[in-house]
């Protein structure tokens, strides 16, 4: 077993936590505003640092007091909304665990992660509380906000009173925290694997700490800044290079339901946004909308350098890759240098990289290989997948390297640029998508002999899904293709659902009889 690297007085963030940041930022910034939830209908709200604290200290005795302890979990299903942000605090400083999931999750992904987490309390909005409730059926109990954070989308049922998320507030006199601790437990983020079942990725309070200093360092964060977040809460994404880079340099935040480009240059314009986390897909979306003949942006980090949309912005763009394991960026462009069109950077200084070719040698500049990272478990890298030692410890090299799963070409100087997923991933829309994971789903359709899924490029969303499908002899393709459909409907989030069903009369195969999906890319490029 690979040796935990735990000494305390060596530790970075010994004596602090998550929590005795946010302490420290409300003591010394009490009145600059930290959080404004600016929702697309309705009047915007600000917290200051000190009102946003003394909020999640309120909510952390109320979670105590309704009977959650230190290290349990507590499930969060919400889209982006200020309980989402105050209710991930809160646990923080109670001393238990978040279990962040994604809201486009279908009930049986959802009755998954709540089996594998065991909650013992829930916290979700109207239109989800039915399907929270029913999934979690171990909770003690279920928390509803009073609304679904966005106006314009589907309403679900007011709480019961009960239910309510406003009467988990209590007095916090008389609380008193847990000391510091940099390894205790913090958050799990499923993410998706090569297996049909998304792993629980578990990072400790260090990992956060880590992941909020160096990504604000990472994107020349000042306490001047406006950071601009719109992608969802529940991924690493906005949790750290986003929520946490803030408020390690002391600035401030302006939280949307989601992306939107019609409102995105209104809310900026607003607010005096300086600085915004990005997909690919929210640029594409922007080339759509004037921009204004004056802003304050300084950065869009869109995951790739696109120096060509500069001047049309007139916004510098940054590269990167990170994973959920990773906590921050492992790779990223210079903020100050000029860099080459779609590449993600050079590797960052607070971890080693490794591209390595076939034979294991080091890729040399002009080739693609297999990126490895190393770092430390429970501070630059993530703790463990929750109750998966073995795959905790198979992620690792002899030599502590991490094996990333990811593709990487190699540039002159050092330059890297994304190649592509070795674990057959997809990325719609800035989602990762496991092919094996829609696979399975399909084969439960009586009829289907075998399937493959790959991804189909796509102008807007990056890549989508496209399911090829083989039938047993006398099946009725009409009738399996409905099945499949009401099959993924039912099972997946609707990001995954395969936009194309094609039935041929077989798959093309590579060496050792694997299905040759480079083959079935390709045969979508030319029908394309």
């Amino acid at each position: 077993m690979r040796p935990r690297w735990k000494s305390p007085w060596t530790l970075p963030y010994a004596g602090r936590d998550v929590s005795s940041l946010l302490m420290e930022r409300a003591a010394q910034r009490p009145t600059h505003p930290f959080f404004i939830w600016e929702p697309f209908e309705g009047e915007a709200r600000t917290w200051t640092y000190a009102q946003f604290d003394a909020d999640v200290a309120r909510l952390a005795a109320g979670l105590r007091r309704n009977g959650v302890r230190a290290g349990e979990h507590v499930l969060i299903h919400l889209e982006n909304c200020p309980e989402a942000l105050l209710a991930w605090h809160a646990c923080a400083r109670l001393g238990a665990v978040a279990v962040t999931t994604n809201t486009r999750s279908s009930e049986k992904e959802l009755v998954y992660f709540a089996e594998h987490s065991a909650p013992i309390a829930a916290i979700t909005q109207p239109k989800f509380a039915s399907m929270v409730r029913a999934a979690c059926r171990g909770i003690r109990f279920l928390a509803v906000t009073e609304t679904d954070g966005d106006a314009t989308g589907t309403q679900g049922p007011a709480p019961d009173k009960a239910d309510r998320f406003a009467n988990l507030y209590a007095a916090p006199e008389g609380f008193e925290r847990l000391p510091p601790d940099p390894w205790r437990e913090l958050s799990v983020q499923y993410t998706s694997g090569t297996t049909s079942r998304p792993k629980g990725v578990v990072w400790t309070h260090a990992n956060a700490l880590w992941g909020g200093e160096v990504s604000a360092r990472h994107e020349g964060l000042l306490a001047s800044d406006v950071h601009y977040v719109h992608l969802p809460l529940f991924h690493t994404n906005a949790q750290i290079y986003s929520a946490m880079a803030t408020l390690w340099a002391g600035a401030t935040m302006v939280l949307a339901p989601r992306f939107s480009a019609s409102r995105f240059w209104e809310v900026s314009l607003k607010h005096g946004c300086t600085w915004s986390s990005m997909v690919p897909f929210c640029l594409r979306a922007l080339l759509e909308q004037p921009v204004p003949e004056r802003h304050a942006y300084r950065v869009w980090a869109p995951a790739i350098a696109i120096p060509d949309a500069e001047p049309h912005f007139r916004v510098k763009t940054q590269g990167w890759w990170g994973m959920t394991e990773t906590i921050t960026h492992g790779i990223l462009t210079s903020l100050t240098e000029a860099e080459p069109f779609r590449s993600i950077g050079r590797a960052a200084p607070e971890y080693e990289i490794a591209v390595l070719g076939p034979s294991g040698a080091p890729a040399k500049p002009g080739e693609t290989g297999d990126l490895y990272i190393r770092g430390i478990p429970g501070l630059s890298l993530f703790h463990a997948y929750l109750n998966n030692e073995t795959a905790t410890e198979a992620a690792y090299t002899d030599d502590g390297y991490m094996m990333t799963g990811d593709r990487i070409t190699l540039g002159e100087g050092g330059i890297l640029y994304f190649a592509d997923r070795a674990k057959d991933m997809l990325k719609v829309g800035g989602e990762n998508v496991a092919a094996s994971e829609i696979e399975a789903v399909i084969l439960t359709v009586p009829g289907i002999i075998e399937t493959a899924v790959v991804g189909k490029p796509d102008p807007m969303l990056d890549e989508v899904p496209v399911a090829f499908m083989t039938l047993a002899a006398g099946s009725d393709p009409r009738t399996i293709e409905a099945a499949v459909r009401e099959a993924c409907r039912r099972e997946l989030a609707d990001f995954k659902r395969p936009r194309r069903l094609l039935i041929v009369d077989e798959l093309p195969r590579a060496t050792l009889e694997k299905i040759n999906k480079a083959e079935l890319r390709r045969r979508l490029g030319e029908d394309s």
